[in-house]
């Protein structure tokens, strides 16, 4: 009983991996960028009112919400497409807060939803995770700073910022066990699948034109143990990941396994926004390792930075200019006294 007491006294008074969900909102607003940007020379034909899905033919396939289907003006599309680009491109760097981070959910669903055919299945998981982020404290790290946002802080009552850490572990283990239930419902699929259990799934996937890498792929699909092995290992992996995730030790090295499995399907089979979806995810589980990295980081700037201020005032004219303004500022004292 003391047990559970003491771990929910850390949960209601401590925030757990603001550095993990920080870059899971950073990595996901880079996401969102990319993909406004990849598309932004074909935008007119993929998303337009008079491209490849003509806007009347889109509002009746559509079966949600969407800001595109509110006007057929070219310039309605303009505004929203670039506007779309701009609040992901603030995401990214940590510029809005939670009301940028809502807007971006909005603009990225109906972009979406505006040219379905290209999704790759990282939109699903971007759709539940983004409302998750919002309980977080998903801009305390990995933010640029404006300076309004601790003004805002310090205005808030004491009695809100106690209530707003219980609020961001929820956040942080809504989007944990998100992650987890993709993995091992993902991993179920594919042991009922007879390709996965006789090993030859891997064989099959990799000849997809759509996800084939020339060159590349047929070193792999032509190679019987490396089939084997990739179709069995990714099946374990998935539904395994929770067990991995839930012991401490093993944490960072399952998080980290999952990452370099999802590099591998952006390499190999080009689903990038997908795999650096479940990346940006994965970061919740990585946010010692981060935090750690940002320590670094700093103290290495420090380092350089103070290393040249050494190496400028080790010239032999920049020490006399020193030397006179020490002197003048010691005198300065003397002269007031006088008068």
């Amino acid at each position: 009983m003391k047990k559970l007491a003491a771990t929910l006294d850390v949960w209601s008074t401590r925030a757990i991996s603001i550095a993990g969900v920080s870059g899971t909102r950073a990595l996901l607003g880079f996401v969102g960028f990319m993909y406004y940007v990849s598309e932004y020379s074909e935008r007119g034909y993929m998303f337009g009112p008079d491209g490849v899905l003509p806007f009347e033919e889109f509002k009746k396939e559509l079966t949600s919400i969407s800001l595109y289907a509110l006007s057929s003006s070219q310039l309605w599309f303009e505004l929203l497409y670039h506007a779309g680009a701009l609040v992901a491109f603030c995401v990214m760097l940590g510029v809005g807060g939670r009301f940028g981070l809502a807007l971006h959910w909005l603009l990225l669903w109906s972009i979406y939803q505006r040219q379905p055919v290209f999704l790759d299945g990282g939109d699903n998981l971007a759709y539940v995770v983004i409302p998750f982020l919002l309980l977080t404290r998903c801009y305390d790290r990995f933010a640029f700073p404006t300076g309004f946002a601790r003004r805002f802080a310090d205005r808030v009552p004491g009695a809100v910022k106690a209530m707003s850490v219980p609020s961001h572990n929820l956040g942080v283990l809504a989007i944990a066990a998100q992650i987890c239930l993709v993995y091992v419902t993902s991993g179920l699929y594919k042991v009922m699948g007879q390709v996965w259990q006789d090993g030859t799934a891997l064989f099959y996937v990799m000849r997809v034109p759509e996800f084939e890498l020339p060159g590349w792929s047929r070193l792999v699909y032509e190679n019987d143990w490396l089939v084997h092995l990739g179709t069995y290992g990714t099946v374990a992996f998935l539904v395994y990941f929770p067990l991995g995730i839930l012991v401490p030790k093993l944490r960072p090295w399952a998080a980290a396994m999952s990452i370099s499995f999802h590099l591998g399907i952006a390499v190999f089979m080009g689903l990038t926004s997908f795999a650096l979806t479940m990346i940006a995810c994965d970061l919740v589980f990585l946010s010692l390792p981060l935090d750690r990295t940002l320590a670094w980081s700093r103290d290495v700037y420090s380092r350089t930075v103070m290393g040249k201020r050494r190496v400028q005032m080790a010239t032999p004219q920049n020490r006399a200019e020193a030397a006179g303004a020490s002197t003048h500022r010691e005198q300065e004292p003397v002269s007031g006294l006088r008068s």
